[in-house]
């Protein structure tokens, strides 16, 4: 089989997405003004319920999403996903209702909970010695898209605050063209299996994928991990602009040399730490500059250092591509989809739990009355998951594959 085009397609459906959900940001406080009549705070109240409801479909679905893939296979799934996202964008081009853009924003939830499905097809064709080089070219597809997206939908704002939603849904339909012409389906009928209601839920997906051998301590890391880095685009632009006073241009500048980073890390430097020391040592390693990079900035005072940590930090990108691939190949080739969709609901899990703790914990140490000022505590948190699941990856080094 020709898994070129495939992983092509793969690539691009997930830069595109990332750049679809970027392109928005800029707009969306403006168009949720409009439609509401209300000023900033109440559009920011309206924006947080968004991304939250985001979250809790990306949440359920995922799990939902990746099962019927390890039923039907990757192909439908990938491509009802893209018609639905393209549909979506059109409706928020049009809504004139804040509830409408509510409605439609959970229906994206929905569509872009096939990230596991993307990953389970990488696994699909993959063989084990290149499962994580291509997770890690996923990931940095991914991040490149999330660097962009927001530069493409500030320009586009010129045009209209409704603008970014119709270029995001024709580059969803003019992707979804692609993948009808080049992907094939990586999953043959004989490893396909039942859709089990029991099993397509959060739950019941991560009872039936616990009670592999060996997986629960990578889910594990993988928990932790996830949490730890929501800290990035949760609290960076507050912590920058209360620590080193910096403009919106500086923290956007920070933010994509740290996606620029973390894309080398995970596109072209995995390649290299694998090949050579293996996954464990790429996952150390990862883990090692998480510590160290969250451990200085709680107590940071200097931006210039902040910035020169960049590089450092960005090697933890070397993390989720390995142990994406050390759990892949503790799983069989059944439950794939599965065992990428409970992920994802991990990772919405984060999205949904770490943003409060997060918040709560910069307000404690930034805001008026602050018990202690030190906009940097909050980055304790992160270094101290770090150092636990540095731990954990230590202590699973000895186990072998099922």
């Amino acid at each position: 089989m020709k898994t070129h085009g495939g992983i092509l397609f793969i690539l691009a459906t997930l830069s595109l997405d990332a750049i679809g959900f970027g392109l928005i940001m800029p707009v969306m406080p403006d168009l949720l003004r409009v439609v509401t009549g209300g000023d900033l705070a109440q559009a920011a109240l309206w924006g947080g319920a968004l991304v939250g409801g985001f979250a809790v479909m990306q949440f359920l679905f995922s799990p939902v999403i990746g099962n019927l893939s390890d039923r039907f296979g990757r192909r439908p799934v990938l491509l009802a996903s893209l018609a639905v996202l393209s549909g979506d964008y059109v409706v928020l081009s049009l809504a004139g209702s804040v509830w409408l853009i509510f409605a439609a924003r959970l229906m994206t939830g929905v569509a872009s909970s096939t990230y596991g499905t993307a990953m389970a097809y990488i696994s699909d064709i993959s063989t084990p010695q290149e499962k994580a080089q291509r997770f890690g070219l996923v990931g940095a597809a991914y991040g490149v898209g999330f660097v962009m997206g927001p530069a493409i939908g500030g320009m586009l704002a010129e045009y209209g605050v409704r603008a970014p939603f119709i270029a995001a849904a024709a580059v969803s339909a003019l992707n979804w063209v692609f993948g009808v012409l080049v992907i094939r389906e990586s999953l043959t009928p004989p490893n396909r299996r039942p859709f089990e209601i029991r099993r397509a839920n959060p739950f019941g997906s991560f009872k039936h994928i616990g009670r592999l051998p060996n997986l629960g301590r990578y889910l594990t890391i993988y928990t932790i991990h996830e949490f730890a880095f929501v800290v990035y685009p949760v609290i960076w632009a507050y912590f920058t602009i209360a620590r080193f006073d910096w403009s919106p241009g500086q923290v956007g500048a920070s933010l994509a040399l740290y996606g620029v980073g973390f894309a080398l890390s995970q596109g072209w430097l995995i390649r290299i730490v694998i090949a050579r020391h293996g996954r464990q040592v790429a996952m150390t390693l990862g883990f090692v500059a998480g510590v160290f990079s969250f451990s200085m900035l709680v107590w940071l005072e200097n931006g210039m250092i902040a910035l020169a940590l960049i590089p450092i930090s960005s090697l933890s990108g070397l993390v989720m591509p390995a142990l994406r691939a050390e759990m892949s190949d503790r799983v069989p080739v059944t439950q794939q989809g599965e065992l990428q969709g409970a992920l994802a609901s991990l990772h919405a899990v984060g999205m949904i739990v770490a943003p409060f703790v997060y918040t709560t914990t910069f307000s404690v140490f930034a805001g008026e009355g602050a018990i202690w000022l030190l906009p940097g505590a909050v980055f304790a948190i992160p270094a101290v998951l770090n150092l636990v699941s540095l731990v954990l990856v230590r202590r699973a080094a000895d186990r072998p594959v099922a």
